[in-house]
């Protein structure tokens, strides 16, 4: 990563003869636009959370519990911190029966869920002995693989159930070394490195990847895994507003101008898991081309998506050459566990030798690596091309149908991560209740995981989904939607029905107030 060295003169200082011109937007497509919180919303949002807070004050004054005391550590620093404590046991609690829901059956296009019950106000569960067999809305597994049994048992039988050493000791086997030369081949770069674990995969290759002087610009939605990996390697960090290229562009021009970096890394992802927006890759490229910057992606989400399934490069159109880091996990689109980072050869060596990944941490159990390699092996196959073509049959149906409710839908549109905006913590609780109740399974995501006035339901879709799965959930989806009212958009009515309520006449009004006001600018 040396690109930025011919930016600076042979003093070092940045060349001024001859200005970079500004980068032509109107070649690429429009951003991907948010729709806003509404007001009202904000307001009865930030009173409920502040009432929640309010009366669990009162219940710790008044009635402290007796897991409220940390008993026999004297002499020890407290476990958690006031904040930390009073949040865990008096707001999160309340909520609590929404999340860690027991699973009893492997992650398909069903279910099953171990039945649960609270006697306590949710400090306590017990089992009811019931099974809840439910439609999969929130597991990860994108193109629905299951299989390759005999060669997980074969590669168990050769080379046991964990090789109890890191790659760059006595944890590299033939299966490894074939499983990164397809790899490679299947991403169309010169070279990968397989490790045991996604989250390190992130945070164990970065601090090996980036050298002091390097400046990192991240969106400002990137992943827990790489926000760690660039504290690990104390890189300077300035971030930009997500998926806002203009704001890149103007921070990466700033940075050209100051002269003092070697290196201007591009943090972003494929697919923001949070969001279920796809990242600018072909305005990022641009920008790459025309500042000499680099590119570093996770894909964490996006393997699957495109015309071959190859991830955003694929879906984009663009060249997975002008990609300098490609990292990816294989815990969702693949079933099993462990990442990888590719790119050209010489980066991989570099990783290999300066990462701690490679030279510290547990190697990929051989039995991962044969499912893994069997799981790429079938994506290149003609049925894979077929799971690949299926999911994106499936995104587009479920979020067609989802913002025919007149929902807010944020992401792209081709994007299998659907998150359906609930804003409230209160909602969104009694959706993941009233959602089990129906037979569907999905996932609801609060404060502090996202910003406080904007809970949202999560939805992962997948090849293994038929219409009749489906159909089911939008049925309960919808349901829920005409109970609770989270008829929140604001955009032109799409749904059948003339029935006018609250929310759409306060749309009404704002969009009239807006071009009240352009209208007396000029």
């Amino acid at each position: 990563m040396d690109s930025a060295n011919k930016y600076k003169g042979s003093d070092g200082s940045p060349h001024r003869s001859s200005p970079i011109l500004p980068l032509d937007w109107t070649k690429f497509d429009k951003e991907l636009r948010f729709e806003r919180c509404p007001i009202l919303n904000l307001v009865l949002m930030q009173f409920g959370m502040y009432s929640v807070m309010f009366l669990s004050f009162l219940s710790r004054w008044l009635f402290p519990h007796k897991a409220m005391k940390e008993r026999n550590r004297e002499g020890y620093a407290p476990l958690y911190s006031r904040l930390e404590e009073f949040f865990s046991h008096y707001v999160y609690r309340r909520g609590r029966h929404c999340y860690n829901s027991p699973v009893c059956s492997a992650p398909n296009a069903d279910i099953t869920l171990m039945e649960r019950v609270s006697d306590d106000y949710n400090w306590t569960f017990r089992f009811t002995g019931r099974q809840l067999k439910c439609v999969n809305l929130g597991s990860y597994n994108y193109l629905g693989y299951r299989g390759g049994r005999g060669k997980v048992e074969a590669a168990a039988r050769r080379y046991g159930l964990a090789l109890h050493s890191s790659r760059a000791e006595l944890g590299t086997t033939p299966l490894h070394v074939e499983f990164e030369h397809e790899l490679a081949d299947f991403l169309g770069v010169e070279a990968a490195m397989v490790v045991g674990n996604g989250f390190s995969a992130n945070t164990l290759t970065l601090p090996g990847l980036l050298s002091p002087n390097t400046l990192v610009l991240s969106d400002a939605k990137i992943h827990a895994s790489q926000r760690l990996g660039l504290r690990v390697a104390r890189s300077s960090v300035r971030v930009f507003q997500h998926n806002d290229m203009r704001h890149l562009e103007e921070l990466a021009r700033r940075a050209r101008a100051e002269g003092c970096w070697d290196n201007i890394v591009v943090m972003m992802e494929g697919v923001y898991s949070m969001e279920g927006s796809v990242g600018s890759l072909p305005a990022a490229i641009a920008l790459k081309k025309q500042l000499g910057l680099h590119i570093y992606i996770d894909e964490a989400h996006s393997i699957g998506l495109g015309p071959r399934g190859r991830g955003v490069t694929d879906l984009c159109g663009e060249s997975v050459r002008d990609v300098d880091v490609l990292m990816g996990s294989f815990s969702k689109s693949f079933p099993g566990m462990g990442g990888y980072i590719a790119g050209s050869a010489a980066l991989v060596n570099r990783v290999r030798l300066h990462g701690h990944a490679h030279a510290y941490a547990q190697s990929m159990p051989p039995p991962v690596a044969a499912q893994m390699l069997c799981a790429l092996r079938d994506l290149c196959a003609p049925a894979g091309q077929a799971r690949a073509t299926t999911l994106r049959d499936n995104t587009r149906y479920f979020r067609e149908r989802l913002r025919a409710m007149d929902v807010v839908v944020y992401g792209h549109p081709q994007s299998p991560v659907v998150p359906m905006m609930v804003y409230s913590l209160t909602k969104m609780a009694v959706c993941v209740e009233r959602l089990l109740t129906a037979g569907v399974a999905a996932v609801g995501v609060g404060f502090p995981a996202t910003p406080l006035y904007l809970a949202r339901m999560r939805f992962c879709l997948s090849a293994a989904h038929t219409r009749e799965h489906l159909d089911k959930a939008l049925a309960a989806i919808e349901a829920v939607v005409e109970e609770l009212g989270l008829r929140y958009s604001r955009e032109p009515i799409r749904s059948t029905t003339n029935r006018l309520t609250f929310i759409d006449v306060y749309g009404c009004l704002c969009v009239c107030m807006q071009k009240a006001r352009k209208l007396l600018r000029f």
